[in-house]
């Protein structure tokens, strides 16, 4: 017998842009429900999903020093689209959709240095790193009319780099980038992060939906039992809200605990930190793909490529501070295994979450307000992407308050104003 929840689940992806499909997610945190299976399993919502969030969104698409190098660029798929990021000769940021002007032709197949110009192999129009159309050979001999090459240049894409991050995003609508994070540069301007480098990289596949892991890593109820050895250094009486204005979600772990495990101390600390940055571990959902773990010593990307409704793609990367530019392998190997450790018992638990979602018989539970508030602003952004709602999402007015059970923060965040005007 179904459920008025299961035609729900079974309606096509135009339903899911009515207010009408999101009835539980809307309601307050204390009555909400969690999402319904068709959310992570049904592959007409996964195509709307990538149209109705990727499309409009600031996609996270690597680290800022994938593009250090001279002339290099990165190839990505963002919706279904391949985009070029590169830089041109000034060294300022340029995005291109990844076709020929010509006849469409794919331009770069992977990551690569370019020399001067972007070259189309099939019948060689050339571009430069302006975007800007500079070579037709053989081309006008042929007796084309009023061919102007000015018209015919690269298709361009929003492109920005934020923090230590690249983003993507394709509507020309969606706010900047800094009103799209809000209070976020404000939050981290003490990391210094634009100045953080990359340290190890390392790429992981597995059966789950996308919004399944960016789930698990914001909520810290199933901590206890899923990841016992984490729960030593981040414990769960020490999470606390990290949540402004802007389009993240947030918790941090003040302070942070070494008493049994030093995986988080085995490296030093970034130069400069406050005294809140410096005993705190920051775990920030950038929405829609990114999931940040900034540690006093270290930071933690995981960057989500969504390949299917089941299908994850998650790429890695572990950046190190300016003052601790070089690590020795056997230094950076307690943090890097500690990492690899909790990032395989989360694969382990979101696949079977996948697994519960797409084979049983499942309709929405409730949301635990203490555990799991960031699921319910995470699923709200979800929700106004879908019906079209260009909303920044408020955040809490301080991190100085008791939320849901959590107790005070012992060391609330401050801005660098506040810090600066505290001191004097």
């Amino acid at each position: 017998m179904k459920t008025p929840t299961d035609a729900l689940t079974a309606a096509t992806g135009t339903h899911w842009t009515s207010e009408e499909a999101w009835v539980g997610t809307r309601r307050p945190i204390l009555e909400a429900h969690a999402l319904p299976a068709a959310v992570y399993a049904d592959p007409a919502f996964y195509a709307e999903e990538q149209e109705r969030v990727f499309s409009t969104s600031w996609v996270c698409v690597g680290t800022h020093d994938e593009l250090d190098a001279p002339g290099s660029a990165i190839v990505r798929s963002v919706a279904g689209r391949s985009v070029i990021l590169t830089r041109n000769q000034n060294g300022d940021l340029r995005g291109y959709f990844n076709a020929c002007r010509h006849r469409g032709t794919e331009l770069l197949e992977d990551d690569c240095t370019l020399g001067l110009t972007i070259r189309c192999p099939y019948h060689r129009w050339t571009y430069d790193r302006d975007g800007a159309l500079v070579a037709t050979p053989q081309f006008a001999d042929a007796g084309v009319d009023r061919f102007d090459t000015t018209n015919y240049g690269l298709h361009t894409v929003r492109v920005a780099s934020w923090q230590c991050l690249l983003f993507v995003c394709l509507s020309d609508e969606t706010s900047p980038i800094e009103h799209w994070f809000g209070d976020l540069d404000q939050r981290l301007a003490g990391y210094r992060l634009a100045g953080w480098r990359s340290h190890l990289t390392r790429d992981f596949e597995f059966a789950a939906n996308w919004k399944l892991v960016s789930e698990n890593f914001q909520e810290y109820y199933h901590l206890r039992w899923v990841h016992p050895e984490l729960a030593k250094v981040s414990r769960v009486q020490d999470h606390y809200r990290y949540q402004g204005t802007g389009m993240y979600c947030g918790q941090t772990t003040t302070p942070l605990s070494n008493d049994e495990r030093g995986d988080w101390d085995a490296l030093p600390p970034a130069e400069g930190l406050s005294q809140p940055d410096m005993a705190s571990g920051r775990f920030i959902a950038l929405f829609p793909n990114v999931l940040l773990s900034i540690l006093p010593n270290h930071v933690f990307v995981m960057r989500l490529d969504p390949v299917a409704p089941d299908l994850t793609r998650e790429h890695c990367t572990w950046l190190l501070p300016p003052s601790n530019p070089q690590v020795a392998d056997e230094d950076f190997a307690v943090t890097r295994n500690f990492w690899l450790d909790v990032n395989a018992e989360d694969i382990d638990i979101v696949q079977r979450g996948q697994k519960g979602l797409s084979t049983g018989s499942y309709t929405p539970g409730r949301l635990s307000p203490r555990f799991e508030e960031p699921l319910h602003r995470f699923h709200n952004m979800l929700a106004d992407r879908f019906v079209g709602i260009s909303r920044i999402p408020a955040g809490d007015e301080t991190d100085d308050q008791p939320l849901y059970g959590t107790g005070i923060n012992p060391l609330p965040w401050r801005s660098v104003e506040d810090q600066a005007r505290k001191v004097n």
